[in-house]
């Protein structure tokens, strides 16, 4: 996904922002847009400050990159008629963008970034952090927005994302998704099963949860744990609608 940047905190926000602003440039031809910020991999244990101030909790697996910041105008304007709009639960002014590295399948550190409510951004830091100090896989993690706001288009590419206004699949109540108080993990390797249906489809060859490969999220285990330990419930548990991607905190 591109070189490290090892310039300033505030270099580095620019420089992310400035494919954010390819997203608002995919119908006019910007193919091929990256992940909405710059890659990072061999980047010594610091924490950057964000612009309100707000660090998160710096951990010894933080990286220059991981960081809680504001929505920056360029992504309130990309989110605007996409995974946001006027009469959603939640305004943008309470939505946080949260930077972090993961460990990728061929495990190589990532840049990664999700939209989540203010008051869950510090325990979501927190938690991908976690991960990736535990050398957890994550295949994909960019905002919902390089996908059109397609929750279905999303989980067929295994990405991991939170904010999307939207409702519950096949009912009429918001999702807490539409709180920013909803995570998805790896949404091929660990499907959503609804009424007998498997999403995204491509699921169905993880539905033995037996047969633990890299990814998949299982009861127990250190996905969960990290999770747990700032407070999420995870839908993984749930008799009925189970959710292994999912996880809450309402």
């Amino acid at each position: 996904m591109g070189a490290s940047f090892r310039t300033n905190p505030a270099t580095r926000r620019v420089a992310g922002w400035l494919a954010a602003v390819c997203v608002l440039a995919v119908a006019a031809g910007c193919d091929g847009a990256p992940g909405i910020a710059p890659a990072s991999a061999g980047v010594p244990s610091v924490s950057a400050a964000a612009p309100d101030g707000s660090t998160g909790t710096p951990s010894a697996s933080a990286a220059p990159e991981d960081f809680v910041e504001a929505l920056p105008a360029a992504l309130r304007q990309a989110m605007t008629g996409v995974s946001w709009r006027a009469g959603c639960p939640v305004g943008l002014d309470d939505l946080r963008l949260v930077h972090v590295s993961y460990v990728d399948f061929d495990g190589k550190v990532q840049a990664g970034q999700l939209v989540v409510h203010k008051a869950i951004a510090d325990a979501t830091l927190r938690v991908f952090q976690r991960l990736r100090a535990g050398r957890f896989p994550i295949r994909g993690m960019q905002l919902i927005e390089h996908y059109g706001g397609s929750d279905d288009t999303s989980m067929a590419a295994d990405n991991t994302s939170a904010f999307n206004c939207r409702n519950v699949p096949g009912t009429s109540h918001w999702s807490n998704h539409a709180y920013g108080r909803a995570i998805d993990v790896n949404t091929v390797e660990n499907p959503y099963l609804p009424k007998g249906q498997v999403m995204p489809p491509a699921g169905r060859a993880f539905l033995d949860r037996r047969d633990v490969r890299p990814g998949m999220i299982v009861a127990g285990d250190a996905t969960v744990k990290a999770f747990q330990a700032e407070g999420f419930a995870w839908g993984g548990a749930w008799k009925s609608g189970t959710d292994y991607q999912h996880f809450e905190k309402p």
